[in-house]
C-alpha cells in the first residue's frame, strides 16, 4: 500500500451535481528523533487518545528458515518482559482503562492503544516493554505453540479465510507476499527465542519504526518517545536474555488470541480504510540502511482443494493489479466497489437495495450463488484483484427463498469471468460509476472517524510516506476517475494483452476443469496459465 504525484487528465465528467462533503484534514505534526525514529500526532478532539508503534516488517520479509516468526511476535506481545513478569504486564495492561494490541500482517507489524488521555504515558511504557524487553520464557512460547495449532485448525475449518491465504501462495509462488501469515504447521516447534531476536535485530531498527498519537499534544508523545526509545539503535534488541521469575501465564485451553481479524485477507474497504496512506502513490521515504524490501514476484495458477463434505463449492479468480505505488490504484480501487457484491440474503431478501454489479447481475438472477464478491488486497509493490463465489456443488439443492439447484465451478466460473469481460469490452455508465465513487470515499471518510483507525492510518502512513495524506486528496483523486480510465486500468490488469497469468482456487467436492478455456471464450486474461 504506498506512493509518487498523480496528474491523472481531469476530463468532462469530472464536475458533477452530487458530491461527498469533505471534512477538514486535521493538523499533523512528525518530528524525528536523533535516532531516526519518527513520531507523528494528529490534532483531533474526542474523549480518548491513540498511540501505536508500527514497524515496517511482516510475513512478506520472512525467509524459509525465518517462517512464521511474525505470527509468533505478535502472539508473544504484552508476556513477560526483562522489567515485568506476565502478571505484572496485565496489570498494566487493566490499568490502562482501554484496549491494547499487536497485529502482524504481511507489510507491517503494529503495537496500538487506545485509551483514556491519561493513560499515555503507561500505554507507551507497556508498548516499549514489550519490543524493548521481551522475555519470550519457554513457557509461555510452549503456550503459544498449543494456541498456533488450535488457530491453524480453526481457520483450516473456515473457507472464507483460508481461501484468501491459498490465493495468496499460489499468486506469488509461496515467497514474499506468498508467505503465509500464520505460522505453517511445520514450523511451529521451528519457531525459538533466537528465531524471534534474530529477526527483531534485522528488521525492527528505529529507521524502520515510527510512533504516531492521536488525540494527544505533539510534544508529549515526542518526549515520551524520546524517553522509552532514545536507547534503541540499529541492532541493539538483539540482547542476552535475562529471565524473570516464572512466569504466571493463564491456561492456554482457549487460545487468548483466536482468530484476529488480521488473520484474514483485508477487502478493499478495509485494505484503504484502516490504512489509507495505501491510496498514495509513491512519496520519498527517510532514508534507511537496512534490508531492502524483498520484491514480490506474481506466477500465477491454479490449485484445487478436494473436500467432498463441504456445503458450497468456492471459486476465487485473480490477476495481479497494481501496487499502491502507482496512478492507476484509485481507478482498480474504484472497479473493486463497482463490482460489490456480498452474501445473497441481504437485508430485505436477495439483493434488495444493493446495485452493485455482482448484486444485479449475479446474485439476483443465480439463487444457487451464496455469496459473490470482488476483492483487492493492496501491497507496497503489488495487488491481488478479483472475483470469489461460494455456490451450491453441482448433483445437490439447498432450500430457502425457492428450491436453488447447484452448478459445476466451471458453470460458474463463466459467470464470473463474464463480468470481467463486460468491464473490457463495454462502457461503464457514467451514473454507476458515480455511485461507485461516492461510496468509496463515503467508506473511506466514516471509517476514519475511528480513533483506533485514525492513529493506525497516520502510523502507516508516516512509515511509508514520512508524511500525512490528506484524505480529501485521496478523495480528490478518487474523484479524477473516468469511464475511460476503467475501461484502460481493466485492460491493464486482466485483458488479453496483459503479459500476467490468472490466478485461480477452487475448493469443494469438484475441480473447476478447463479454467483457462473460460478466460479464452471470453477474451479475459493474458499469459498462459500453469497448474500446481
Amino acid at each position: 500500500m504506498r506512493r509518487n504525484a498523480i496528474s491523472l487528465a481531469r476530463r468532462g465528467f469530472h464536475k458533477r451535481s452530487v458530491h461527498i462533503p469533505q471534512p477538514q484534514n486535521p493538523p499533523v505534526q512528525i518530528t524525528t528523533l536523533p535516532n531516526n525514529i519518527r513520531v507523528a500526532t494528529e490534532s483531533t478532539p474526542g474523549h480518548f487518545s491513540a498511540v501505536g508503534l508500527y514497524v515496517d516488517a511482516g510475513s512478506r520479509y520472512e525467509t524459509p528458515s525465518t517462517s512464521g516468526v511474525s505470527h509468533f511476535l505478535d502472539r508473544m506481545a504484552f508476556k513477560s518482559t526483562r522489567t515485568r513478569t506476565d502478571e505484572e504486564m496485565s496489570t498494566a495492561i487493566h490499568a490502562l482503562g482501554g484496549q491494547i494490541q499487536c497485529s502482524s500482517s504481511r507489510e507491517a507489524i503494529m503495537y496500538q492503544s487506545s485509551h483514556f488521555h491519561q493513560a499515555t504515558p503507561q500505554a507507551l511504557a507497556v508498548i516499549s516493554d514489550t519490543v524493548l524487553n521481551p522475555a519470550f520464557l519457554p513457557e509461555e512460547l510452549a503456550a503459544q505453540r498449543e494456541a498456533a495449532r488450535y488457530e491453524i485448525r480453526e481457520i483450516n475449518a473456515k473457507p472464507e479465510m483460508i481461501l484468501p491465504e491459498v490465493l495468496h501462495q499460489v499468486a506469488y509462488g509461496n515467497e514474499t507476499l506468498g508467505n503465509p501469515l500464520l505460522c505453517p504447521e511445520d514450523r511451529i516447534d521451528a519457531i525459538d527465542e533466537g528465531i524471534m531476536r534474530g529477526f527483531m535485530k534485522t528488521w525492527y531498527a528505529p529507521e524502520r519504526i515510527v510512533v504516531a498519537g492521536a488525540g494527544m499534544v505533539h510534544e508529549e508523545l515526542v518526549e515520551l518517545t524520546d524517553k522509552y526509545f532514545s536507547s534503541l539503535k540499529s541492532g541493539t534488541l538483539h540482547t542476552p536474555q535475562i529471565h524473570t521469575q516464572p512466569s504466571t501465564s493463564r491456561p492456554n485451553s482457549v487460545p487468548p488470541h483466536l482468530l484476529p481479524s488480521n488473520t484474514q485477507s483485508p477487502s478493499v474497504i478495509k485494505s484503504l480504510t484502516r490504512a489509507a496512506s495505501y491510496l498514495y502513490p509513491n512519496t520519498p521515504t527517510s532514508p534507511s540502511d537496512g534490508p531492502l524490501l524483498p520484491a514480490s514476484s506474481y506466477t500465477g495458477g491454479h490449485r484445487f482443494i478436494h473436500n467432498p463434505q463441504s456445503e458450497f463449492n468456492h471459486i476465487y479468480i485473480g490477476f495481479e493489479g497494481v501496487g499502491i505505488h502507482d496512478p492507476d490504484i484509485y481507478t482498480l480501487a474504484t472497479i473493486q466497489i463497482l463490482l460489490g457484491g456480498g452474501g445473497s440474503f441481504s437485508a430485505g431478501g436477495p439483493g434488495k437495495g444493493m446495485y452493485s454489479r455482482l448484486y444485479t447481475h449475479i446474485l439476483n438472477h443465480h439463487p444457487q450463488i451464496d455469496h459473490c464478491e470482488s476483492f483487492h488486497h493492496i501491497y507496497t509493490d503489488s495487488s491481488l484483484f478479483g472475483i470469489f463465489a461460494s455456490f451450491v456443488p453441482a448433483g445437490t439443492s439447498v432450500t430457502g427463498f425457492g428450491r436453488r439447484q447447484g452448478n459445476s465451478p466451471e458453470q460458474i466460473m463463466a459467470h464470473l469471468v463474464h463480468q470481467f469481460s463486460l468491464l473490457l469490452h463495454a462502457n461503464v455508465d457514467a451514473k454507476e460509476l458515480l455511485k461507485a465513487k461516492n461510496q468509496l470515499k463515503s467508506s473511506l471518510v466514516m471509517a476514519l472517524e475511528s480513533r483506533a483507525v485514525e492513529v493506525e492510518d497516520l502510523g502507516r502512513q508516516v512509515l511509508v510516506h514520512n508524511r500525512k495524506i490528506p484524505v480529501t486528496e485521496m478523495c480528490d483523486h478518487i474523484d479524477e476517475v473516468t469511464p475511460d480510465d476503467v475501461r484502460r486500468v481493466a485492460q491493464r490488469v486482466f485483458g488479453t494483452q496483459s503479459a500476467k497469468k490468472a490466478t485461480v482456487v477452487t475448493m469443494g467436492r469438484e475441480d473447476v476443469g478447463d479454467w483457462q478455456a473460460v478466460l479464452r471464450k471470453y477474451a479475459v486474461g493474458g499469459g498462459k496459465g500453469i497448474s500446481m
